[in-house]
């Protein structure tokens, strides 16, 4: 940012914390719900399977409140940015082609949605010349697919290329 301009606020340090708040409470909700669900009552034998369960999200729930009673009552004094336009759009830059890949890993499986993250983040935001982006890309599913597949004997996601060359 340069001197003399300003940064155009994406959302503000209140909002989050409300909707954080809000998150984490409906998780301590689900939580407890399932436990009851469960049995969250002692039994003859000991506690049931939702007794601990149902206490860690009752404490989630009291401090979630807590949070948003607090988030509340800042709000007439809390006006700071918790994220500025510019440096969200720097996040999702990152986080777009995370789903992606992420996504991209059942139907090519991991070593070639990780081969081509991995080209696609050096080329586009490294700028390396396409030797390198080839030989890292590649070099590290070659890596990876050794140390788990052949000398840990744990089986990854495999795609159509692993079919292809007889590596299922």
């Amino acid at each position: 940012m340069t001197e003399g301009t300003s940064a155009k606020a994406a959302i503000k340090t209140r909002t989050m914390e409300i909707a954080v708040a809000i998150f984490i409470l409906l998780c301590g909700a689900i939580v407890i719900y399932d436990s009851v669900r469960l049995g969250a009552k002692w039994g003859e034998d000991g506690p049931e399977a939702g007794y601990f369960p149902f206490y860690i999200g009752a404490i989630l729930c009291v401090a979630s409140v807590v949070n948003l009673m607090s988030a509340l009552a800042a709000a007439r004094r809390d006006h700071t940015n918790f994220v500025e336009l510019g440096k969200l759009k720097l996040v999702f830059s990152v986080l777009a082609p995370t789903v992606v890949y992420v996504a991209m890993i059942s139907p090519l499986g991991l070593y070639l949605a990780s081969t081509l993250f991995i080209a696609f983040f050096m080329r586009w935001l490294g700028k390396y010349p396409w030797w390198l982006v080839g030989a890292v890309s590649i070099g590290n599913s070659v890596v990876f697919f050794l140390v788990f597949e052949v000398w840990f004997k744990i089986p990854l996601p495999k795609g159509p290329l692993e079919a292809a060359l007889g590596l299922n």
